[in-house]
């Protein structure tokens, strides 16, 4: 089974200014495409060519000779799953049970926005900042290259990509205001709050 390159779920300049349609050429268009495009040719007719996307990449983390398949594998997922959650117009603050369990879990959505901001601030390098569920309790997390929250028995409910590819031509490196504003004006709460209620249905 190939894994496709997904359509965006809005058109290339509808995230502008802070994501333009010449970031998402490069980014969806070549480095994201790439990813696909690997990982196919890596799975052709071994073990994993039949397998969901997300068994692969459980399978293969931690492997060294496996490392190819694993890199282009997670990083295709985790460019699939940060285009859904931004969307035009986003940011503000998410409502219902999801809105209940950050204040809960976090003290309050200030907290939570604190806390994302900075895992994506000091991730050192390349990698993306993560809201995720484990066992029961929402966490921030971090984590580096193209590992994701699959690798960790963790359910991924939001992440931002925090390669400088995802900002550099519009921010260069002033990366905490790439994140203020992800924050502020793009993150998809409908997204979000949708990942969060098959994971505790």
């Amino acid at each position: 089974m190939s894994y496709e390159l997904p359509e965006l779920p809005y058109s290339k300049d509808a995230l502008a200014p802070y994501v333009t349609a010449e970031v998402v050429n490069y980014h969806y268009g070549k480095h994201h495409a790439a990813y696909v495009t690997n990982y196919n040719n890596l799975v052709k007719d071994t073990e994993y060519a039949d397998l969901p996307i997300e068994e692969v990449i459980k399978k293969t983390y931690g492997d060294p000779s496996k490392a190819g398949i694993f890199n282009n594998g997670a990083q295709a997922w985790n460019h699939t799953f940060y285009w859904h959650c931004m969307k035009p117009g986003g940011g503000g603050a998410p409502t219902g049970p999801l809105a209940e369990k950050i204040n809960a879990d976090f003290g309050s959505f200030d907290a939570f926005k604190d806390a994302f901001k900075q895992a994506g601030v000091t991730q050192f390098g390349s990698g993306w900042a993560w809201l995720v569920l484990e066992n029961g309790t929402l966490k921030v997390t971090k984590t580096l290259n193209a590992d994701n929250p699959l690798c960790f028995n963790q359910i991924p409910l939001l992440t931002m990509d925090v390669w400088e590819h995802a900002y550099y031509l519009v921010y260069q490196n002033r990366r905490p205001d790439y994140a203020q504003d992800f924050i502020d004006h793009l993150i998809n709460w409908d997204f979000v709050s949708q990942q969060y209620a098959a994971a505790t249905a």
